[in-house]
């Protein structure tokens, strides 16, 4: 018998009972998470933050459009080419990819046309993640 609460002991030294598990977890950041809801690149984006505990600001580009002071702002000193969807019919019509629009133009067309901008745009602070970018949104801070 003492044996026995002897090996346990040791074995509880070995494994101890972690305090995290019994402590409150800390409340991921909120993400401001713009989206079509239609897309299936937002929807995999949006189900990969979610099971990381981000909570989620949800906008929808198609119904809450982005005016053109909003998107130079969340352009700021990225190039506003990324931020331009290159499956969107508009521009293959336009062919800008031989003919890239000036960042002024590039701004008032996404402002028009929702269609043209690169979907997921995740923000969080100062960071920026567009589209699908496993890296970009694990190093989400």
């Amino acid at each position: 018998m003492v044996w026995g609460l002897i090996l346990r002991a040791k074995q509880a030294r070995k494994n101890p009972v972690r305090k995290a598990a019994t402590r409150a977890r800390k409340p991921r950041k909120t993400l401001q998470f713009l989206q079509k809801p239609t897309c299936a690149t937002c929807r995999k984006a949006r189900r990969f933050l979610e099971k990381r505990g981000y909570r989620l600001n949800v906008r929808d580009l198609t119904k809450n459009r982005l005016t053109s002071a909003e998107l130079q702002k969340l352009i700021g000193n990225h190039d506003h080419q990324e931020f331009l969807n290159p499956r969107s019919a508009i521009y293959r019509k336009k062919n800008m990819k031989e003919n890239p629009p000036s960042r002024r133009e590039a701004v008032g067309m996404m402002a028009m046309n929702p269609e043209l901008i690169r979907r997921p745009v995740i923000v969080a602070g100062g960071q920026v993640v567009i589209g699908y970018d496993e890296n970009g949104m694990i190093r989400i801070r």
